[in-house]
């Protein structure tokens, strides 16, 4: 699967797309590919003030538990309720599905983060 080229990416397989001045977060084709069937996707606390690199996020699989990473600091504003009910739409389409949303403390802190490019290089 190529990787859209309008968000951006962590080495820990988040991705990230702002939307206004909030940002949707959720995890990579390969991060789900990896973990298997998602039966979980939650502890997402809404209103939590997080720093770069906090989990913020648990998902879920018959293989695995993994943590979600905040790519960058800010206020979590709102989590995919959708997910809670079917965490396998994360399967069906990893970068159509985000699991919770972003308000950045500084919108500059996206600029140092992964293009698809570079994203796709550090997985070679």
């Amino acid at each position: 699967m190529s990787l859209p080229e309008d968000r951006k990416y962590t080495e820990s397989h988040e991705w990230i797309l702002q939307d206004g001045d909030v940002c949707l977060v959720g995890i990579t084709d390969d991060a789900q590919d990896q973990l298997g069937d998602l039966v979980f996707v939650g502890d997402v606390n809404v209103g939590d003030t997080v720093a770069a690199g906090d989990t913020a996020a648990v998902v879920e699989s018959v293989k695995a538990a993994s943590d979600i990473y905040a790519p960058v600091a800010g206020e979590i504003v709102e989590f995919n309720t959708a997910l809670e009910d079917n965490p396998a739409l994360i399967n069906e389409d990893a970068y159509a599905n985000w699991i919770f949303k972003i308000k950045p403390a500084n919108p500059a802190d996206l600029d140092g983060l992964m293009s698809a490019a570079d994203y796709s290089a550090s997985q070679g």
